[in-house]
């Protein structure tokens, strides 16, 4: 096995120069997912039988259809379909794509998330006639959203993840400047394994960061429980 330490390092130095297009187009991507699966959330959540359906339909879609599939109808079919999307970006198709794939597990998250808050606190609030919107916002979201957190974080890892197969559309984010230094230097392994490091780095800081948000969002939860002690 030829393996070079001296390369291994040298690249482990310079690919994370890359790591800022992967991190912009994850947290877009995440963005526009928790915006999409808190609608369809709601569609689901509703009483009105066309929202419902309409919502477990595109979560089927968008669940049962490959990442890299969704990526290449969105970057080149619909510029085919609607010319209002010709000239549309590599990255503005990436983030749509990838955000619209994550957006239909998150909404799968969010709903278990809000029918697992205790519907007699729900209850209690329409006793006192407190409107619907005060007890959601006051009651239902903050322990809905701490219940949703760690599915939530793990959908970003994914995501995070997934970016690798931006490089598809012409993107040249971590992996994919990995791929030509790989195909230019034909040392598969010590590329691979680089770029291997940098993503598993990356997912350790996010969950740390995580467990941190974690902790501040239950504070309040737990200083209840002691007090009720």
């Amino acid at each position: 096995m030829n393996f070079s330490w001296e390369y291994f390092f040298e690249l482990f130095l310079k690919l994370p120069a890359y790591i800022p297009v992967t991190i912009f187009i994850a947290i877009f991507s995440m963005i526009l997912a928790i915006l999409v699966g808190a609608l369809m959330t709601w569609f689901q959540l509703s009483g009105h039988k066309f929202l419902k359906y309409f919502a477990n339909t595109y979560i089927s879609l968008f669940r049962g259809m490959p990442t890299l599939v969704q990526l290449f109808l969105i970057f080149y079919g619909l510029p085919q379909l609607f010319p209002v999307f010709q000239g549309m970006t590599a990255i503005t198709a990436a983030i749509g794509g990838l955000g619209l794939k994550q957006s239909a597990y998150l909404a799968e998250i969010f709903r278990a998330a809000v029918n697992s808050v205790d519907k007699g606190q729900v209850e209690a609030g329409q006793a006192l006639n407190i409107p619907g919107w005060k007890i959601f916002i006051h009651v239902i979201l903050p322990q809905a959203t701490l219940n949703a957190l760690p599915a939530t974080g793990n959908t970003f890892v994914s995501l995070l993840k997934e970016t690798s197969l931006v490089f598809t559309l012409g993107i040249t984010e971590l992996f994919a400047h990995a791929k030509m230094v790989a195909g230019g230097s034909l040392r598969y392994f010590e590329t691979y394994l680089a770029v291997g490091l940098l993503y598993w780095i990356m997912i350790i800081i996010y969950t740390w960061l995580q467990s941190i948000f974690e902790k501040d969002l239950a504070a309040p939860y737990r200083r209840s429980v002691d007090e009720s002690n």
